[in-house]
């Protein structure tokens, strides 16, 4: 499912207008007071270390974030994937862009981690493919729904880190007919949320066995 295309988007803030998912004021879903939430490792340098033991987990070559998983930041991402709130996916994307483009990150391809299916439909929609259409958007890059959950998973939140690299192993393949634009390129993935790195890697694994050049990830907040 597309985003909430601009007119559409109009109509809904008219009839029900946005509440900030950080403080709750009326006027926009991410007010002015609570975005610098997600800018509070904007002005980091590049490589910041990750504290994931060795740096970005294989076969990622580079790992950035913008927030930590907590207060304003996770109240926003948990609007946006449970309660519907998908206007909070453009300042979710404009802030993932912002990380990227002052890190230097580069890439030519940006590509959602997906949900698997299932949930997409009972959902309605991928809250990670709805920042990265915002975060391309802003990049000026295309975005490409490239790969696909092939088996639904335990929630990597449910489970202890020894068991999530486990549990998305071998769960992730590039769509049918979506090899020849992912081949030879360097893609960025786009998630919501990074702990281990686990899922990020599964899916870079996918896009590198279809032949893509390099596979970097952003993603809006980091969990430790």
């Amino acid at each position: 499912m597309l985003a909430l295309g601009r007119p559409v988007t109009a109509l809904l803030d008219l009839a029900l207008p946005p509440v900030c998912a950080g403080c709750g004021a009326e006027g926009e879903p991410l007010c002015r007071a609570c975005r610098p939430a997600l800018e509070l490792r904007l002005a980091l340098p590049p490589g910041t270390p990750l504290g994931l033991l060795d740096g970005p987990p294989d076969p990622l070559v580079r790992l950035e974030w913008c927030a930590p998983f907590a207060g304003t930041v996770r109240r926003a991402l948990h609007a946006l994937k449970y309660a519907g709130e998908r206007r909070l996916a453009r300042p979710l994307g404009e802030a993932v862009a912002a990380r990227w483009e002052r890190c230097g990150g580069g890439g030519e391809l940006l590509v959602p981690v997906p949900v698997h299916a299932s949930r997409r439909r009972d959902r309605g929609y991928d809250q990670a493919e709805l920042i990265a259409e915002a975060a391309a958007r802003r990049l000026g890059l295309p975005m490409l729904p490239a790969v696909e959950r092939t088996r639904a998973t335990t929630a990597q939140y449910r489970l202890d880190r020894r068991h999530r690299a486990a549990n998305v192993d071998a769960a992730f393949a590039v769509r049918r007919g979506a090899a020849s634009r992912v081949a030879g390129r360097h893609v960025v993935l786009v998630d919501d949320v990074v702990t281990t790195g686990a899922t990020l890697a599964a899916s870079a694994s996918a896009l590198l066995a279809a032949g893509a050049a390099s596979v970097a990830a952003v993603t809006v907040a980091r969990e430790r």
